[in-house]
Order: C-alpha cells, then structure tokens, then sequence
C-alpha cells in the first residue's frame, strides 16, 4: 500500500531513493542520447557517408532538440506537477495533468511534423545546411525521414518522465532501451548492408522510437498511483497552465540549446570560410562536423547531469507537498556533490583522451586537418564541464521546488543571454576558436551566478515549516 501511496518518498533514506530514481533516470537519457550518437558513429565510419554525412547530422540534431524542447516541457512539467499533487493526496488532480499531457503533445507533435515537411530548405538552411552541396543533400534526406518520426520521439520523450512520476522509473528505463536497441541493431544494417545512407540512419532511428512510444501507450493502461479516465482528458487550463509553467524551465534549457546551436552553426560556416584551410570545398564541412561530435560527448555528460537531477523531481516535489523541506535540502546538497564529480571525471576523459574520443567518429578516414581540429575543440569547448554540471544541476532542483521563475531566468541568462551573445561575439575576435571559447566562458559566469541562487535557496528551505507525521518520524 505505501508504495501505491508513494509514502515511502518521505520515508526512504535519500541516498537510496535518489539511487532508485535518479539512475534509471540516467540510463533512459543516455538510451536517448545514443539515438544521436549511434547514427553518427555509423555514418561516420561508412566512407560513402563519412565527415559530409557527420556534418548532416550536426545541421539536423538542433531540428530534433527542439522537438524534444516541446516533449520536455510537457512531461518534466506533468512529473512536477504529478508529484507536488501526489504527496498531497490528491490523485484525481495529477490524472487531470497526465490527461492534458498526452493531448498536448499529440497536438503539438503533428504541427512540427507539418511545419518540418512543409518549410524543409528554409530550416536546414538558417542551421547552416549549406556548408557546401553534398552535405545539404546528405542533411536533407536524413531530416526528410527524421520529421516523419517526430511524433513517435515526442510522444515517448513525453510519457517517460510521467511514467516515473508514478512510481515506475525502471519501466520509463527500459522502455527507452528497448527502442535503443532496435537503432544500433538497425543502424549497420541499413547503412551498411542495404546501403541506405542516411536514409538507413534516421528509419533505424525512427523504428526505435515508435517501440518507446508504443511501450509508453501500454504502461498508461497499466499506471499505479495515478488512474486516468475519461474526465482526465477534457483540458483544463488551471491545471494545464500550471504543468506547462513547472516543465517551461525544461523547455527553455532545450530550445535556448537550440539558438546556442544554430549560431555556432552559423559562425562555424561563416568563420571556417575565412580559415586558409577550411575555406577548401573539401575540408569545409570538419568544423561543422567535429563540433557536432563534440556535442555528442557533452550530451552523454548532460544526460547523466540531467538524468540525477530529473530523476530527483518526484523525491522533491513530494516532501515539498508534504511539508518535509528538511529532506529536499539534504538531497540538494547530494545532488550537487554528485554532479560535480561528474564533471570532474567528464573533464579528465576530454582533456587526455580526445584523439581516442574522435577515433570512434571516422577519423582514420579523414584528413589530419579533422583530428587537429577535434583534439582542440575537445579540449577548448569542454575545459569548464564541471560548473556546467552544477549550473544544470541548480536549473533542475529549482524547477523541482516550484521555482519556475528563478529557474526559466537562470536557464535563460545561461543559454540565450551568454550562450547565444559569446557564440555571436568572440568569433569577431577569435576566428574560428572564438566558437570553441564561447561556452567555457559561459559556463564560468553562470556559475557566479549559480552559487547566489544556491546559498538563496538553502537559507529558504531551513526556514520552511516541517511536518514530520508522514515519516513516521
């Protein structure tokens, strides 16, 4: 019964649950990163595709985060408001969320497909498509199938972090390793064997995605603490409103990621043709290429990033609901501790293993410029890993407090104010490595303002009220 009740969420000691929550939670992002990545690997290690198919992959990856933006928002923002509802017992208000939810999403994924399809050129130009002509038809064959799968990818994005507000996060787990695995067996298949360039990349991908979506339709059926009906489905815009509110941190993270993305994109292909190297048609599309690469390494450190914080939000907002601030302190000062340590072995692997890291993306195929090139971009864009760690870690805790405000501003500064401004700015004085310094420096000054937030919120969660009733304390 207490697990039903979700009561053991006050009750567990927070080490373990934030074990229970938080990894599966790190494994399911991971599953999700490697969509991504796995593709790249394989395209890049195909010599018919190679650093034009690897810079392909960079110019669509920003189209898929922001569908991804969308689906965050709408389940990271349910999972909160699922979890607050929850721990003060009030089951059919977190059904009327989850109900939302899913029509939100279907809704929304069906306007990105049409909007994807219908304006194709013009978006895989504006995220610098157009490096040079094999790599805008390599981008645009791959976008063309990846937009018809976008639906499937919102869908399941969307159910996972709900599914784990009801208590289920190794079902959230396994079910986006079971689409996962459908990819990296599909994946050489059809880009080696069919040949299927990358067509076969982003169909493996898609049929992936479409068991995520499909397993997360079944566990709805199935759900434990919350049971939904036919009145959970009619919109109700307080309870819609205030989910949105809780997730628009989730999506503003994601989509400002988008703008960051875009302008490197955009000043790589504009500075990389004043570079007496990467000015030459057939060295043009390596710093596009290995820049993506790049990203992929800090997306598998995000997802772990993420996957702690995230996986702590029901913990949070269900010893918030149940006046037990005392606990979601201490778990903050486990999250941080935690993520920093990620950082710091991140940081080790970038800085002394970057020649193996690019090794595993094609470069026994390419030219020295490509291994120059990565090996200082893995070391430059990734020297300050460890305060982007404990940056995301704050954004995360805070949106699991309530704190949608503070959280969406400190998101926002982050990835649109110095993210997008230094992205823009130093390549006027850097060149081509200005691209790479933009982010170090980001995160460095976001941190200033990170530990402010820190200090702010330990001093208000020891004045909170505690009731210690429901722990049986």
């Amino acid at each position: 019964m207490e697990e039903k009740s979700n009561l053991y969420l006050v009750r567990e000691p927070l080490g373990r649950l934030m074990g229970k929550y938080s990894v599966p939670c790190i494994i399911s992002l991971l599953v999700a990163a490697l969509y991504n990545i796995v593709d790249q690997i394989f395209i890049a290690n195909a010599t018919y595709l190679g650093s034009y198919g690897n810079a392909a992959n960079t110019v669509v990856f920003p189209l898929t985060v922001v569908a991804l933006a969308i689906a965050v928002m709408i389940g990271d923002g349910s999972c909160a408001y699922v979890s607050i509802a929850l721990g003060a017992g009030e089951q059919h208000r977190a059904g009327r969320s989850i109900g939302n939810a899913i029509v939100v999403c279907l809704g929304a994924s069906l306007v990105v497909t049409a909007l994807y399809l219908g304006l194709q050129d013009t978006i895989l130009t504006m995220f610098g498509g157009r490096v040079n002509e094999e790599t805008f038809h390599h981008s645009k064959e791959y976008f063309t199938w990846i937009s018809i799968g976008i639906p499937f990818y919102m869908f399941g994005q969307a159910m996972n972090p709900i599914i784990r507000s009801d208590g289920s996060p190794r079902f959230a787990m396994a079910s986006t390793l079971a689409g996962a695995a459908v990819n990296i067996v599909l994946d050489p298949v059809f880009i080696f064997l069919f040949r299927w360039g990358m067509m076969g990349a982003a169909v493996a991908t898609v049929l992936g995605q479409v068991l995520t979506a499909a397993l997360a339709v079944w566990y709805l059926f199935h759900m434990k603490a919350v049971k939904l009906d036919k009145s959970c489905f009619p919109i109700k815009g307080a309870v819609l409103g205030k989910s949105l509110s809780l997730g628009i941190c989730s999506f503003l993270s994601q989509i400002s990621l988008v703008a960051a993305m875009a302008a490197i994109n955009n000043m790589i292909q504009k500075y990389g043709a004043l570079d007496p190297i990467f000015s030459q048609e057939q060295y043009a599309q390596i710093p596009m290429a290995v820049v993506g690469i790049v990203m992929k390494f800090f997306q598998i450190v995000i997802s772990i990033v993420v996957g702690m914080a995230a996986g702590c939000i029901p913990i949070v907002g269900y010893n918030m609901g149940a006046k037990r601030p005392d606990r979601a302190k201490k778990l903050f000062t486990l999250l941080l501790i935690g993520e920093a340590s990620v950082g710091a072995v991140a940081l080790l692997v970038a800085e002394l293993l970057p020649r193996q890291l690019i090794a595993l993306f094609g470069a026994k195929n390419e030219s020295r410029y490509y291994t120059d090139f990565a090996i200082r971009c893995f070391r430059i864009y990734l020297c300050m890993l460890i305060p982007a760690c404990i940056n995301k870690a704050t954004f995360i805790y805070l949106q699991s407090l309530g704190k949608a405000l503070a959280s969406t501003l400190l998101s926002m500064v982050r990835e649109v104010v110095f993210g997008v401004g230094f992205a823009l700015l130093l390549p006027a004085f850097f060149g081509l490595d200005g691209v790479l310094y933009s982010m170090p420096v980001s995160d460095i000054l976001t941190l200033i303002l990170s530990a402010i937030v820190i200090a702010y919120t330990y001093r208000s969660l020891t004045k909170a009220p505690i009731d210690k009733s429901a722990s049986g304390c």
